[in-house]
């Protein structure tokens, strides 16, 4: 019996008047997988990435939930119907707001007079903190984003969307702002993300972080998929290769 994707998008082209972001793209992510997306600037993956997200609508091509064809027209309908929660470099978390409000961020939880109910955020937040990604260093749910480290914010970003019960992750140079340790840290979380039944899909220029995690690659360039292959038939120099071709 076959596999079903949780999320497939087939010939999916964008075109911003006449330049064509994505060109007849076919794109997959299969449950407990991280997907390493690759290629040099302007290859089309944020385009990828924001049309995943919801962000931007295709001009054409089929988008299937869990082997069903749907349609997805905004970011909620992404996280909603998809599953998909993307975390960009800067995390999209307000340094000014303690991480409960982070956490919580348009999802607030209310009382029946309709005003959100404190107590019980804080609550859920330190659940959400001690529970699918361990976060060291952060003992209260009331401590500001901007007092955390780089990693600690991915890590809350994290920690946010396994709670939420996203299935696929899409992280955007989640590494490129850490130091080294912070860098080990943040790649282990989306490893063990796959225990708590979470795909993800990583968009790096560093290739030897893509190989420490990713079970399957895909390389694009000017707006193409020109490459895909899994971890078992591949290696880090025709990777290599195939990123750097023009």
């Amino acid at each position: 019996m076959n596999q079903v994707n949780l999320y497939e998008a087939k010939n999916i082209t964008k075109r911003y008047g006449n330049l064509v972001a994505l060109d007849c793209v076919d794109f997959h992510i299969a449950p407990n997988e991280v997907v390493g997306l690759l290629g040099d600037n302007g290859a089309g993956k944020s385009t990828l990435i924001k049309m995943m997200s919801g962000v931007v609508d295709p001009n054409e091509g089929n988008i299937f939930v869990d082997g069903k064809e749907t349609k997805i027209k905004n970011r909620k309908e992404s996280e909603e119907i998809a599953g998909i929660e993307t975390i960009y470099q800067n995390s999209a978390l307000c340094d000014d707001m303690t991480i409960m409000r982070n956490i919580f961020m348009g999802r607030e939880i209310t009382n029946s007079l309709g005003f959100m109910d404190h107590k019980k955020m804080e609550e859920v937040s330190t659940e959400v903190l001690t529970s699918g990604v361990e976060i060291a260093g952060i003992d209260s749910p009331q401590k500001e984003i901007g007092a955390l480290s780089g990693g600690q914010k991915q890590a809350v970003a994290i920690a946010r969307a396994v709670y939420f019960k996203r299935k696929i992750l899409l992280l955007d140079e989640p590494t490129s702002a850490l130091s080294v340790r912070e860098t080990e840290k943040v790649l282990s979380y989306v490893t063990d993300l796959k225990k708590e039944n979470v795909s993800s899909v990583i968009v790096t220029h560093n290739l030897y972080h893509a190989f420490q995690v990713c079970d399957r690659f895909v390389v694009m360039s000017h707006g193409k998929v020109v490459f895909e292959k899994t971890k078992a038939e591949t290696n880090i120099e025709e990777v290599t290769e195939q990123v750097i071709k023009v």
